[in-house]
């Protein structure tokens, strides 16, 4: 009968490797990840980032009275956006010239990021709004109402049309929701500030956080005066002094020059969270997201680049009942 003789190393190489890789449990404990810094010495949040989902910012009707999904709705939605980008990017490299009829060729967004909206959040949250519990935005009837009426004479004139739709703007925080396309965003910090360039309607928004205060309350813009100040190492953004004529998302929800608006933002390796709340005088109660996470583009040289013209849209740019 054969014996089998175990060589004296093996037990002390067993040792060796359990002792390292306690030395390693130990050394991670001991030293968490940080941020990279800046020169300046603050948390460094430059990159491009995506923030593409298929998590809705409202909670759908199918999901009334649930904040979370099963992993089982999950992956069925997961699913069933694969194949819609499959089916998208069969329609794209089809031999004609011309996509078939009723081709669904996607945007150009998603042949860049992996993940392009074919995820839900991690959380497997059903809305990007967290509060109030039903996930939806407390509106209050009257905006509602002026809403609707707006809406019902989009085709009259460019004054009846969300201020999205003009290519002005997407406010604050509405630039930062996830869009059908277009969703990459570009940081960059000098001392003193924080600068974001959207890839929608490429405006940048430059906040400022060396202890200014606020600009005096009489200069109102659509975007409002936005000031930073970094609580260890997250960039907690206070916004003010807006103008009343942005709107919210789309079709849009009404907002007045009382809005504030509150950002919280933080790096953890390649994944930046993002959260905001809201409160203003047109709304039952404030409101705030969950946190989100952007990916960060592997690429170091990636910059967010022009897109095509966007450009405000007046009497010269639309079709109106008139000029239809």
């Amino acid at each position: 009968m054969a014996v089998l003789r175990v060589s004296p190393l093996i037990p002390a190489l067993i040792i060796v490797i359990a002792g390292a890789a306690t030395a390693a449990a130990q050394e991670r404990a001991s030293n968490p990840w940080r941020a990279p810094t800046t020169p300046d010495g603050r948390p460094d949040l430059q990159g491009v980032w995506t923030n593409a989902t298929l998590t809705p910012l409202e909670r759908p009707a199918r999901f009334a009275g649930r904040p979370f999904m099963t992993e089982a709705e999950a992956s069925e939605l997961e699913s069933q956006a694969a194949r819609t980008f499959e089916q998208q990017a069969t329609d794209r490299a089809g031999t004609a010239e011309v996509p078939r009829a009723g081709a669904a060729v996607g945007s150009y967004n998603q042949a860049v990021w992996s993940d392009s909206d074919r995820k839900v959040v991690s959380t497997r949250q059903t809305s990007l709004v967290i509060d109030p519990p039903d996930g939806h935005v407390p509106v209050r009837l009257e905006a509602e109402q002026r809403r609707d009426a707006v809406a019902a004479r989009a085709a009259d004139s460019y004054e009846f049309l969300n201020v999205f739709d003009r290519c002005i703007t997407r406010g604050v925080p509405g630039g930062f929701f996830p869009a059908p396309y277009n969703n990459a965003y570009q940081i960059v910090q000098t001392p003193g500030y924080v600068v974001i360039t959207s890839e929608m309607i490429h405006e940048a928004r430059v906040i400022s956080t060396d202890g200014r205060p606020h600009r005096p309350g009489f200069l109102r813009t659509m975007t409002g005066d936005s000031v930073g100040r970094w609580e260890g190492d997250t960039l907690v953004i206070s916004s003010v002094d807006f103008n009343g004529l942005e709107w919210l998302g789309w079709p849009g929800w009404f907002t007045s020059p009382d809005k504030k608006v509150t950002e919280r933002m933080r790096r953890v390796g390649n994944s930046l969270t993002w959260e905001a709340e809201v409160t203003d005088t047109l709304l039952l109660q404030p409101w705030k997201t969950g946190p989100q996470t952007r990916l960060l583009n592997p690429d170091p040289m990636g910059e967010v680049e022009e897109p095509l013209p966007c450009v405000e849209r007046d009497l010269q740019h639309i079709v109106t009942r008139e000029r239809g």
